[in-house]
């Protein structure tokens, strides 16, 4: 158990070293084939933070663990709000300047009711999944036509987001680390995650939910607690928000698709993804009012986190 415990924590830490890596390659790689900063800027703000993840899912898919995976990506997206989002808020209040956040956070609670509605005969086929996937593209067309109607203010903190240097044999050599990193780290992950589970007593599922979400959280949320402190409340809600749909749309979606099917166990569909709806809908009012999350907001975001924690802990058995 201690060993394995061990090798988790290792995991997660060569997840984070090679996340950081791919994301200034993908970045340096995409200016070099000619994308803008700002096109470049607003897919890793969205979608960058979610390649570690991706990779222990892929992983676990490859190891047959179909449902530590689909437990991560939902688990993962509770605990992005209300981790993440919640302590980022809570040291210090997040203004929010980039408007297309609030129509994609109700593309997230759409996606969520979708992927519930579709799993509630306890099976997502294939072509489900596809649905799933072209789901996201959509939302990716929208984010992109929409972010260019925003301020040239949020603009060019986007852009700024995604500079750095564009050497080809520099950001090749950083996706060759980042490679290597997100393999063993996510393969230490998936192979240590059950053996932990076993030893207090939870189902693959519910390791996913848990300890694999929370553990590959970590490093979003102390990322995300450092963009707070500087003022980038955009970049905080941005990658959030991204990264659940991309969860939600591109994993669950995707193990579907190229598995052929996925089960839903009969809980997944009646608490895990409700709750993820919920944790959606705390967050709405916060994006289509003020557009601000005050450190009250980010403390009730956590409250509601622990809580849901503490009925996995309870219900498990």
């Amino acid at each position: 158990m201690l060993e394995a415990i061990g090798w988790f924590v290792l995991g997660l830490v060569l997840l984070a070293l090679g996340g950081d890596s791919i994301v200034k390659g993908a970045s340096g790689l995409a200016q070099r084939l000619g994308a803008s900063p700002f096109v470049a800027g607003l897919v890793l703000v969205a979608f960058g933070t979610s390649l570690p993840e991706l990779a222990v899912n892929l992983q676990a898919v490859v190891r047959d663990q179909p449902m530590l995976a689909l437990g991560n990506a939902v688990g993962s997206n509770v605990a992005n709000i209300g981790l993440t989002l919640g302590a980022a808020a809570l040291i210090a209040p997040l203004t929010v300047r980039w408007r297309a956040l609030a129509p994609l956070l109700l593309a997230l609670l759409l996606g969520t009711l979708l992927t519930m509605m579709l799993g509630s005969d306890g099976e997502l086929t294939r072509v489900e999944g596809a649905i799933l996937l072209v789901a996201f593209l959509v939302v990716v067309v929208y984010a992109g036509l929409r972010t260019r109607r925003e301020s040239p203010e949020l603009q060019d903190a986007i852009s700024a987001f995604a500079r750095t240097s564009t050497d080809l044999w520099l950001n090749l050599i950083r996706f060759g680390i980042a490679a290597v990193l997100l393999y063993f780290g996510s393969r230490m992950i998936v192979r240590s995650a059950p053996t932990i589970g076993e030893g207090i007593g939870m189902a693959p599922l519910l390791t996913g939910l848990l300890p694999v979400a929370i553990g590959t959280a970590l490093p979003e949320m102390a990322a995300a607690v450092s963009a707070a402190r500087k003022g980038h409340g955009d970049m905080v809600v941005g990658h959030v928000i991204g990264s659940s749909l991309f969860n939600l749309l591109v994993v669950v979606g995707g193990i579907a698709a190229v598995g052929g099917s996925l089960a839903f166990p009969a809980s997944f569909v009646t608490f895990e993804l409700p709750a993820a709806c919920v944790f959606a809908l705390m967050l709405y009012p916060m994006l289509r009012g003020d557009l601000h999350i005050s450190k009250g907001e980010g403390a009730g975001l956590l409250i509601a986190f622990l809580a849901w924690v503490a009925f996995e802990l309870l219900t498990m058995h």
